[in-house]
């Protein structure tokens, strides 16, 4: 991969929006991006942390902050962030897509509706924000980063409807980057695949039934980062083992699930 700069000055004055920015990987992004100096939008369902986020990139030395607080259940939600992107900035040259919708770390309840709400949360508003965003996006050829995760690539149990909607992250932005290239859009698209990383919410869900190790948020959220900014395809984090289990999957797909299942302590799974 091409070299990383040790200083910010690719991403310096650089209008980038991120998504799920009050916690996790979305809040070490932030402010890694602020430290870069560049100009953010922040979007999450809490405003009061929202608010504390905004503050500390200010303080790490960001061109500009601002924040919309709301859930991206409310499908008018995307235009909204991204028109308050036009109307501060005028334009735009990275969006960052990180949020996802609440969903249980469980066997498969039965629950349609619960799969309907989590696609359009996790899915139908990627797209959403994507298609208002493409205008600006073109204009400064710029980056798209759509965050997802192995369980978008080769599903674990106890997953279900997240992973569908990882699923169709994949189907729809590895299409449209064929798209770009037949069009000749100068829009790169970055698909994350990231493992299990160290965020409250995930070892809040599943620590107690998966026998790895996370890996860091604050590094991870740098390596997004970077390959967006060097418009890399994809990126698989933590990039030791995750490159292998995908091979697997190609050449021994049985043999994966084997591994994947027994990753997991089945007898601490709440039915």
């Amino acid at each position: 991969s091409e070299p990383w700069p040790s200083s910010p000055e690719m991403l310096r004055g650089k209008r980038v929006i991120v998504t799920g920015a009050s916690s996790g990987i979305g809040e070490q992004m932030a402010y890694h991006l602020a430290r870069m100096e560049a100009h953010l939008l922040l979007t999450a369902r809490t405003e009061a942390k929202l608010q504390k986020v905004v503050e500390r990139c200010l303080e790490l030395g960001a061109a500009s902050a601002h924040y919309v607080s709301g859930s991206m259940e409310d499908t008018t939600l995307p235009e909204v962030v991204v028109k308050e992107a036009e109307n501060i900035w005028g334009g735009l040259d990275m969006l960052i897509l990180n949020h996802i919708g609440h969903s249980y770390f469980s066997f498969f309840n039965g629950d349609v509706g619960h799969v309907r709400k989590l696609l359009e949360t996790n899915f139908v508003s990627y797209v959403a924000m994507t298609t208002h965003a493409l205008p600006m996006l073109k204009e400064s050829e710029g980056n798209i980063v759509v965050v997802s995760s192995m369980a978008g690539r080769a599903a674990s149990p106890f997953l279900a409807p997240y992973s569908a909607t990882k699923f169709a992250l994949d189907g729809f932005f590895s299409s449209l980057r064929h798209e770009f290239i037949i069009d000749k859009v100068n829009v790169s698209i970055t698909l994350c695949i990231l493992g299990y990383i160290d965020t409250e919410n995930a070892i809040r869900a599943v620590s107690h039934a998966i026998r790895d190790t996370p890996a860091p948020k604050e590094e991870c959220a740098l390596e997004i980062i970077k390959s967006g900014v060097l418009r890399q395809r994809e990126l698989n984090y933590p990039s030791q083992g995750l490159g292998n289990l995908l091979l697997l999957r190609a050449i021994a797909p049985d043999f994966l699930d084997s591994l994947i299942r027994s990753n997991y302590k089945v007898e601490n799974i709440r039915r």
